[in-house]
């Protein structure tokens, strides 16, 4: 099989495509041959080496797999050649305390697909089959593959680690991201007033189709402002963030009392500076949001079925153009996102 393989860390770090023998499934394992595997800001800093955990190179990147299952382990009972799935990307162990609540995104054993182990930029995958989804007949691998892992974590962070309510206002910030052009529409399936950031007319123009009712742009140091003059001086309810630095210590200034800001990445910056006053005396929350449960995971193919969330992708490329691709997400020219079609 083909796969491509990061072999040195860098911005841009070594690609290559290489020849690997074929994967075999083990006991409780399945084979997947990937038809397609989104492209996540996570797949940069696995190519930057600006992850806080070792890597292990050569590593073929690719969390967000969506195929066929080719081959099926010792055990599997549940699965067959043939059968069409999403993976989920946070491999979860299935029996510490949290996996027993599912709450597969605490497991105290989890792994990332593509990060601690081979992922999908690749012909064949090897995953757990607890990892498995059944992808539902209306919605294509590459629809799959750019919901899996960011449509989910939008549905994880609005329905599990906060709660909506029908007129709340929500801001999304990066609304034309992976995360902020699900988030938009999550939201607005949950009958919430969207506001979005965006940083030039293309990326607007998206989040206004995507059902955002005004944007504003984020490089303008007063957005804040025009944020919560957008809402009669109240602010909004909940913000979603995905950013940090200093985006994340302006969307506090965006906030109704007792509202909420859940983030769930630091694009930017992983430091933050907090203003401890108006955070306890407005009662605000500052909630973290990481990855998903398989619960979010269904919702969110179940809603890409039923028709009310649109995966937004910007390219479909081959394994060759994968280095491209990447290059691309760094220099921020993705609207929405980059699907990989081995």
């Amino acid at each position: 099989m083909k796969a491509v393989q990061l072999t040195a860390h860098g911005a841009p770090g070594q690609f290559r495509i290489a020849e690997l023998p074929n994967l075999i499934a083990g006991p409780g394992e399945v084979v997947v041959a990937v038809r397609a595997c989104g492209l996540n800001h996570l797949d940069l800093w696995l190519e930057e080496g600006n992850l806080p955990i070792p890597i292990q190179l050569p590593r073929t990147p690719g969390s967000e797999v969506a195929g066929q299952i080719i081959q099926t382990g010792p055990g599997i009972g549940a699965w067959k050649a043939g059968d069409r799935v999403a993976v989920q990307s946070n491999l979860f162990c299935g029996q510490c305390e949290f996996c027993e609540r599912g709450q597969e995104s605490l497991c105290l054993r989890g792994q990332l697909l593509g990060v601690d182990r081979d992922g999908g930029f690749a012909e064949q995958v090897l995953v757990p089959e607890r990892s498995l989804v059944r992808l539902p007949d209306q919605v294509s691998y590459e629809c799959s593959a750019a919901l899996t892992l960011a449509g989910s974590t939008a549905m994880h962070m609005l329905t599990d680690r906060v709660e909506i309510q029908p007129g709340n206002w929500v801001l999304v910030v990066g609304g034309a991201s992976g995360v902020g052009s699900a988030a938009i529409q999550i939201a607005r399936g949950l009958s919430a007033r969207v506001i979005a950031t965006a940083s030039n007319d293309a990326k607007k123009a998206l989040a206004l189709k995507l059902g955002a009712e005004q944007v504003v742009d984020p490089v303008s140091e007063a957005w804040p402002a025009e944020v919560r003059k957008l809402t009669g001086k109240r602010g909004v309810d909940v913000v979603v963030e995905h950013v940090g630095g200093t985006i994340l210590e302006q969307s506090l200034n965006c906030l109704a009392r007792g509202g909420t800001i859940v983030t769930c990445g630091a694009t930017a910056s992983r430091d933050v500076q907090l203003n401890l006053w108006p955070l306890f005396v407005k009662e605000h929350r500052l909630v973290g949001s990481y990855g998903r449960t398989r619960r979010d995971l269904v919702s969110t193919l179940d809603w890409a079925a039923a028709g009310k969330l649109q995966a937004v992708i910007d390219r479909a490329v081959g394994l060759s153009e994968t280095p491209a691709a990447f290059a691309a997400l760094r220099n921020r020219t993705v609207l929405g996102k980059a699907v990989v079609v081995p």
